[in-house]
């Protein structure tokens, strides 16, 4: 054997045959590598290991928290109130309050980003740990770390493949592979197969690929790829390539947060410089500072990270309770965003069970309902039902259904499950809806020997004793002993086929009648269905065993079955929805042409005549070809690894939202790209699982337009509770920039008070807003611009215009209050009128939340019982803030002054104003709108 190291490029191993791939890697299919190979080529490849990149540390996640804008202005207005408070000899309670804020919001915003990414560890758990191979001429057992390219390793069924390998040898070999091409029915292998090398990833015949599984048969195969060099390792290095993106709520809350810092600067240049101008000097620099300070805590909202966190957190309840999981919370509001679904289609569109749709005899074909394996539904011809004994050609056939069968049908945990082959289990589902039961035909009919299924022979025949039962078209004459059923490709069929039966007869077959027969089955076929065919034989003696090339021969034609993974039920009504919503749904999957088309179409999401993009085709697309055309395509079948993740990129290059689902290994790259990675919950991976934003629960399509629903309201509440904080804060920020240009002495709020209003005056009424039920019209409508501005469709006018307001009012009842408690005779603290701006300010708030419920609607046309939780909050709130004026120790910590009746009555009515003004609005608008209309 040559000494010479096997070559480092990749290699096309599907084209070629086994002897010449032998011939590639220097093994040998009797003796496989030697020991000092093997450790020669464990130094070259490394261990049959995935490698994990090196992410972000958990210290960088700490440290990019403290980078966020609002909170580095927090951090210098603690700082500067510090120096001033010690200065002074006073306690730095304001900055010590501020600085908890900082940390908190920052504890707050690690815990979400710092979750481990758990989906290449997933990954690796597919490998299995131990792997039977030839190494020096004898069968040893070593660690699957181990192998190395030109290893020979042994399946068989129940194993995990360990490594990509080409086949030497194989018999009857079926191996699962759908969590890596997506393919819903195992895949036959064929050794002596080799192929072009544009074959796409599942129609390799002659390969098998780490992570699949052995369903059936055995194999020697020939090592080609290991570790980070196989399809499970590319899968991996895809992962880890995809960098994690921003949701559209970060993006707008960063902008956010840019608008606030920066017009509060300028805000605060403007109050330093006009208050300099003023007085002429800078006597009043450092009153004029405080103001600062105070402007600065005004107009950063404290409270919004928490209330949003809660707001999505109490968002992933109500979507566990519809099924749907959220492993990320910013996923919550970006579901509500989402523009294209791009969805799989085995198990999501489908009920991942095959049923049959169509029997085709001679004379009739029969239209069959149902859904899964629950044993009910009708036969139709021409629409209407009818009974399926009156056809005694369709009775043979069914029997020869639930005969030439290995599977079974139980009734388990309230549903019908099948064990064994899902095709066969459709058939065994296809004879009990006509009444044909496999246990009371096998006791008439018991089976005493078989041809079994093979790749190469591509049919089935079981012979049964006919001591009980002679078919109708046989005389008494016949000597009957057996009967032989077939059933298979039907080609094959029918070409071992000399008559076929009709109603009571049988008749020899002719040219045209056989031309008939395959026209009707790549008429099926052409819809996507699976198609078998079916044949009988009378036999008067048992055959010898391996003599079925004989005896499968002058066969009786019983007639074609199709069967298809049928769509689910509410799958169809869940994709409408979408349409509705202006949703576009996209179908990816690694299922042939035909049968995503046949979906498609009967699903809504593609048109006859649409064009269906095959993964062949996706290889010869430049990027921006495909980025041209994915806004037209709603179909792609036979697609790879790289084709979803390419797909879900050129979306999102042409501005879309994009909700991937998938339940396979292959899935996870296009799942962590997507901006809602979607995995199965029943028959996900734990790698697509981990690379998700969201987990089905129940696998359902219709459960993403119930996520998509509640992400909707989440961010149309989102949107309330922001309008309802910063117009607090603008009108909070005026105020105290009013105080020294109308010559008041001081600052009207300390920054201990304004945290107050921000956190909990501001926060608990928020967080109530935040549960405010959905809006009737909220799937009847397009999906927002997820590239819009937070400020968009009138948030930022009313922000302003409400900001004013609250301004306007409060500055008035601020130069009221000041000349009242500076006038003669006052006798208490002069400073009483800084309690009374800050108690308006609060009360305002309160009519403010209720008023805000709706845009359109006057609260007293609202129930008031919808959200308890805002009156409850609005209650506690009001009652917290009475605290604060006349509990001593309250006063103390938030230097506060004792209100009479008088003053706090004052406060109150300046408050309603701010809840009239805004209900005045809805009427004006409503004016406004009936004048229009």
């Amino acid at each position: 054997m040559a000494s010479d190291s096997p070559p480092d490029s990749v290699v096309a191993w599907h084209t070629l045959e086994a002897e010449k791939a032998l011939e590639v890697l220097q093994s040998d299919r009797e003796s496989g590598l030697t020991t000092q190979q093997v450790t020669e080529r464990l130094a070259q490849y490394g261990p049959n290991e995935l490698v994990e990149s090196a992410g972000r540390s958990t210290l960088a996640i700490l440290w990019d928290q403290f980078k966020n804008i609002m909170l580095l202005m927090l951090m210098g207005v603690a700082v500067v109130s510090a120096i001033l408070d010690l200065r002074s000899g006073s306690f730095p309670k304001d900055a010590i309050a501020i600085t908890s804020i900082v940390v908190l919001n920052a504890i707050l915003g690690y815990v979400q980003e710092s979750r481990a990414e758990k989906a290449l560890a997933a990954l690796k758990s597919l490998a299995s740990p131990r792997v039977r191979a030839i190494r020096d001429g004898k069968i040893v057992e070593v660690s699957s770390k181990e192998l190395v390219p030109g290893d020979v390793m042994l399946l068989e069924a129940g194993v995990q493949v360990s490594a990509d390998g080409r086949l030497i040898e194989a018999s009857n070999l079926q191996v699962r592979e759908s969590a890596l091409t997506g393919e819903a029915q195992p895949a036959t292998k064929h050794a002596e197969t080799h192929l072009q090398e544009e074959t796409p990833l599942g129609d390799r015949l002659n390969l098998v690929f780490q992570g699949t599984e052995v369903v059936q048969g055995r194999a020697t195969v020939l090592v080609t790829n290991t570790g980070m060099k196989t399809e499970l390792g590319h899968i991996a290095t895809m992962l880890q390539s995809v960098e994690a993106q921003e949701t559209p709520l970060q993006e707008r809350m960063t902008q956010l947060g840019n608008v606030l810092v920066g017009g509060s600067l300028v805000l605060v240049a403007l109050v330093v410089i006009g208050g300099v101008i003023r007085t002429g000097n800078f006597s009043t620099f450092e009153e004029l500072l405080e103001v600062s300070l105070s402007m600065a805590v005004a107009v950063v909202p404290e409270g919004l990270p928490a209330v949003i966190t809660v707001t999505l957190a109490l968002g992933t309840q109500r979507m566990v309770r519809r099924q749907a999981l959220i492993r990320k919370l910013p996923a919550v509001e970006t579901l509500g965003s989402v523009t294209t679904i791009c969805s799989d289609k085995t198990g999501t569109l489908t009920q991942n069970k095959m049923v049959v749709q169509l029997v085709d005899t001679e004379r009739h074909t029969f239209r069959v309902s149902g859904n899964g394996y629950d044993p009910v539904g009708e036969f139709q011809l021409e629409q209407q039902a009818v009974s399926p004994e009156q056809y005694l050609e369709l009775q043979t056939l069914l029997i020869a259904c639930i005969l030439c069968n290995d599977a079974t049908l139980q009734y388990e945990k309230d549903q019908w499950v099948i064990f064994g082959d899902p095709t066969e289990g459709a058939l065994l589902t296809l004879g009990a809806k006509a009444g044909v039961d496999k246990a009371t035909w096998a006791r008439k009919l018991p089976r005493v020997s078989e041809f079994p299924f093979s790749s190469e022979r591509k049919r089935m025949s079981v012979i049964c004793e006919a001591s009980d039962y002679r078919p109708i078209t046989a005389t008494a004459a016949d000597p009957i002993q057996y009967l032989m059923f077939t059933k298979g490709s039907p080609e094959l069929i029918l070409e071992r086929c000399t008559h076929m039966q009709v109603g009571d007869r049988l008749e020899p077959l002719n040219a045209e009648q056989r031309a008939e027969v395959l026209d009707q089955n790549n008429q099926m076929a052409g819809r996507g269905l699976r198609v078998l065919g079916f044949a009988y034989k009378p036999l008067a003696t048992l055959p010898a065993e391996g003599s079925d090339a004989a005896t499968e021969k002058g066969l009786i034609w019983l007639g074609l079955v199709g069967m298809l993974d049928a769509p689910r039920p509410e799958a169809k009504e869940a994709v409408a929805r979408c349409r509705a919503a202006g949703i576009r749904v996209v179908m990816i999957t690694g299922d042939h042409q035909l049968t995503a088309q046949t979906i498609a179409q009967e699903l809504g999401i593609a048109q006859p005549g649409d064009r269906v993009v095959s993964g062949q085709e996706l290889d010869r697309m430049s990027l921006q070809e495909l980025e041209d055309q994915v806004d037209q395509v709603s179909v792609y079948a036979r697609v790879s690894p790289e084709h979803k993740l390419q797909i879900v990129q050129a979306l999102k290059r042409r501005g879309r939202v994009v909700a991937m689902t998938g339940d396979g290994v292959n899935d996870a790259p296009a799942l962590k790209q997507a901006d809602i990675g979607i995995a199965m919950g029943i028959t996900g991976t734990d790698v697509s699982k981990e690379a998700s934003d969201m987990v089905l629960l129940d696998d359902n399509f219709a459960t993403i337009v119930a996520a998509t629903e509640e992400g909707r309201t989440v961010y149309t509440n989102i949107r309330r509770f922001i309008k309802y904080i910063l117009g607090s804060n603008i009108g909070e920020v005026l105020t105290i920039a009013a105080a020294p240009l109308i010559g008041l002495g001081g600052v009207p709020l300390s920054p201990l008070q304004i945290l107050w209003m921000n956190l909990v005056t501001d926060g608990l009424p928020a967080l109530a807003l935040a549960v405010e039920p959905p809006e009737p019209n909220v799937m009847n409508r397009p999906p927002h611009d997820p590239q819009e501005s937070i400020f968009a469709r009138g948030l930022g006018s009313y922000m302003i215009r409400v900001g004013i307001v609250f301004a306007v009012l409060t500055i008035a009842l601020m130069t009221w209050a000041y000349g009242y408690t500076h006038a003669p005779g006052y006798d208490r603290s002069p400073d009483t009128w800084k309690t009374m701006v800050f108690t308006t300010l609060c009360l305002a708030q309160m009519g403010h939340a209720i008023a805000i419920r709706s845009n359109v609607r006057l609260t007293i046309e609202l129930n008031p019982f919808s959200n308890p939780y805002l009156l409850g909050a609005v209650t506690l709130t009001t009652i917290l803030q009475l605290l604060l004026i006349y509990v001593p120790p309250l006063q103390n910590f938030f230097d506060t002054f004792w209100l009479s009746p008088l003053e706090l009555a004052i406060c109150f009515g300046f408050s309603a104003l701010m809840f009239t003004w805004i209900e005045l609005e809805k009427l004006f608008l409503r004016w406004q709108s009936a004048r229009r209309g």
